[in-house]
């Protein structure tokens, strides 16, 4: 008997009625839409009792996530069963997709080790007259300590070669005159002051300018790396020659590991700081994904090499280039997609409900995982900001949540060990800083990855009760994340009832972007300039989702248009230029009744879109540049695939491992050429959903499954869309992970 999916009215009016209540500090007001004749209409929140904590896990109502395009009926199927059924792969700013095709390093491989002794070694005939300087200025004992250093440099073992220690000095202007002479005389050697052997007295330590020998962790070697000093530079080779691109850039390739999980592993195996990578975007953990990175002045032969030694991760591709990387740079994403466990009550009701997401497209919404995985959502924190109530938005990051509860008891059912255990390990530490405020205690049992907690705290121990400051702890990117998460939330309203009222029309008071504005409608997704990311600020934070972190640079002069009853009527824009506003200092609103969603939900909420009632301007709105988003979005080159198949536990899609040969998985013989239906959908056209921990395998006996179904998806997205939503919309389900994991 197969299964079909029905949403009810009522079921829809459930949900988008599913508002919830906390204090007053904490509650946020959505709209909800009646389920009578009426429907567009908004209705008056019905007032109820406030719980003592806030929600239990997030839902799509709860966030503005409640219409779909399509009236076509929904169907079972499962999202990420395995990460291989989540493929993606970059697509950079010429509009390639990003492939692993080669793990070899060029050919021709950069010759630095010779260069490097020709221009930077040293002989004892052309600093003859500088070292007979020194011993004028030293004395005899130091100017032989000085040429048996230069002699060691000399004979081409620079690596070990311990520093000079130079006799004791109580003239500070006479140290001053030794430390200048090296700046101006022997810049290949750098000076510092230690102690001497009384308390009176100092001495210089004389060292090579490369980082070796000696120790180098003192408080003088740590002002010289702040310095920038050319002559050293810890990320990469301390001589690169001039005619070669000083970033390496290559494709990265990794199996069920988020990006910073991979860039740190790729730094400890060169000895190597994660800053010293570029890369344009974030990629999904639990999910196989191939992307470019560029790392600092690294021989392609010497990065290549890992691949032995690497798991789930390969390199390859390698090319020199002048510029590295930076978030942002690319041009969307090319994801495929593997449904498994498809169920419907017939195929016809697949293949209409993919032919339509292909024609139609989705709702733009800004998915799940921009408003974090948590119980306390990242849009409670922001709502608090606005307000400048910074200790509530504190006690929304640090105190214990229902949802760790929720969690731990979810994968006692699920018998996900791990992450039970880390679940419980979570909500304890939370718990023990809520009844003991020991700051100290609580860092020490903290998990690394909490970032935000930590800098929290962190702050707090040095500043007790300054909330403020210790949100501005918070790395940046982070930070800002709660306010841009909180504009996603009011857009998410405003989207829904946008297409409540007016469906897929164009109507009088829309906002567009002006025709001779637009060149490409993939890239009008503009970012805020509050978005920009420096690379040592999402080092620990892989619970940031791509599209929230890496939307597009704002186009220059980019602004919106109000569309008019004559522009209907010579018909000068379409369905899918309907943009809406992220609120900010230079967006406008809609000119109809759209524009109320945005100012009552905030009036409810308790803030204030166009005057700020605090004086933090990184935390209110109307300091914010704002920025626009399409409220349709089109999957480019759409492709699907109905595949047949036994073994759950077998690969259903090719990765770029698999087209280059290695590490090939066999791929069953069920899965035959006549099971497999190609469908191309014409159209004129981040990621996806949070990670789950574990791989887990199908149970039973394999010969004694029964023949199952699959849906394959092929399609691009710009970086700032969410494939959840399009996946959303062909099934008309929930896109949590829990939700997903129930069906697994």
């Amino acid at each position: 008997m197969m299964w079909q999916w029905h949403p009810s009215p009522s079921a829809v009016t459930v949900a988008a009625a599913r508002c919830f209540f906390t204090s007053s500090t904490t509650t946020l007001k959505p709209y909800c839409f009646s389920s009578s004749a009426n429907s567009t209409l908004l209705c008056n929140l019905v007032s109820v009792s406030p719980p003592q904590v806030p929600m239990s896990t997030i839902d799509e109502a709860d966030v503005g996530i409640l219409c779909y395009i399509s009236k076509t009926p929904g169907f079972r199927g499962i999202l990420k069963q395995r990460y291989a059924d989540f493929i993606v792969n970059e697509v950079d700013t010429e509009g390639n997709v990003v492939h692993l095709t080669s793990l070899d390093a060029p050919a021709q491989e950069v010759v630095e080790e010779t260069e490097t002794k020709k221009s930077d070694q040293v002989t004892k005939e052309s600093y003859e007259s500088e070292i007979q300087a020194f011993r004028l200025l030293a004395g005899e004992s130091d100017g032989d300590l000085l040429e048996g250093l230069i002699n060691q440099v000399n004979s081409g073992s620079e690596d070990g070669i311990p520093p000079i220690v130079l006799s004791p000095d109580t003239d500070k202007g006479h140290r001053t005159a030794v430390h200048n002479f090296f700046k101006e005389k022997l810049k290949f050697l750098v000076t510092d002051t230690v102690d001497g052997p009384d308390a009176s007295s100092k001495c210089i330590r004389v060292r090579l300018n490369s980082g070796g020998g000696g120790n180098n962790s003192g408080r003088s070697s740590r002002k010289r790396k702040e310095r920038c000093d050319k002559a050293f530079d810890s990320r990469g080779s301390k001589s690169w020659p001039d005619h070669v691109g000083k970033f390496l850039r290559f494709h990265l390739y990794k199996e069920n590991k988020d990006t910073q999980e991979a860039i740190g592993l790729l730094g400890k195996m060169l000895g190597i700081k994660p800053r010293a990578f570029g890369f344009s975007g974030t990629k999904d953990k639990r999910a196989i994904t191939t992307q470019r990175v560029t790392v600092f002045k690294q021989q392609a032969t010497r990065v290549a090499a890992l691949n032995d030694r690497l798991i789930g991760i390969k390199v390859g591709d390698f090319c020199y280039v002048n510029e590295e990387l930076l978030l942002g740079q690319l041009s969307g994403n090319r994801f495929t997609i593997t449904l498994r466990g498809v169920v419907a009550d017939c195929e016809e009701t697949i293949k209409a409900s993919a032919e339509s997401l292909g024609l139609h497209g989705f709702i733009n919404y800004f998915g799940l995982q921009r408003f974090g995985s948590g119980s306390v959502a990242t849009h409670l924190v922001g709502a608090a900001l606005l307000r400048g109530e910074w200790k509530t938005a504190v006690s929304l990051i640090l105190d214990p949540r229902e949802g760790d509860i929720l969690f731990h008891i979810r994968a006692y059912v699920f018998l996900d060990l791990n992450l039970s255990i880390q679940r419980d390990a979570v909500r304890m530490v939370r718990e023990y800083y809520k009844e003991s405020n020991d700051i100290d205690g609580t860092l020490r049992q903290l998990p690394r990855y909490m970032v935000a907690e930590r800098a929290i705290l962190q702050c707090l121990k040095k500043a007790p009760g300054n909330y403020s400051q210790a949100m501005k702890a918070i790395p940046r990117t982070l930070r800002m994340m709660y306010v841009h998460s909180y504009q996603s939330y009011l857009w998410n309203h405003a989207a829904s009832m946008r297409f409540q009222k007016y469906g897929r029309q164009v109507v009088v008071g829309d906002l567009v972007y002006p025709i001779d504005d637009v060149t490409e409608k993939d890239t009008i997704v503009a970012a805020t300039s509050e978005c920009t990311v420096e690379p040592e600020e999402i080092d620990n934070c892989s619970y940031l989702d791509e599209a929230s972190a890496i939307e597009l640079p704002e186009k220059k002069n980019l602004r919106a248009k109000v569309v008019t009853a004559e522009d209907i009527i010579a018909g000068k824009y379409a369905i899918d230029d309907i943009i809406l506003p992220m609120p900010g200092s230079r967006t406008i609103f809609p000119a109809n009744d759209i524009s109320d969603v945005y100012h009552d939900s905030a009036k409810k909420d308790g803030v204030n879109l166009t005057e700020s009632v605090h004086n933090v301007k990184e935390f209110s709105i109307a300091s914010m540049t704002g920025s626009y988003r399409q409220v349709f979005h089109k999957p480019r080159d759409f492709e699907w695939q109905l595949l047949k198949y036994t073994d759950a536990n077998a690969p259903l899609a090719e990765t770029d491992m698999d087209r280059i040969g290695m590490d090939k998985a066999e791929c069953p013989n069920e899965v035959k050429e006549e099971d497999i239906e190609v469908h191309l959908v014409e159209a004129n056209s981040g990621e996806g959903d949070e990670p789950v921990e574990t791989e887990e395998e199908a149970p039973g006996d394999l010969d004694t499954q029964e023949t199952q179904l699959a849906l394959k998806l092929s399609f691009t997205l710009p970086a700032s869309c969410y494939a959840t939503m399009a996946i959303r919309e062909l099934l008309k389900t929930s896109t949590s992970v829990a939700f997903h994991k129930t069906l697994n």
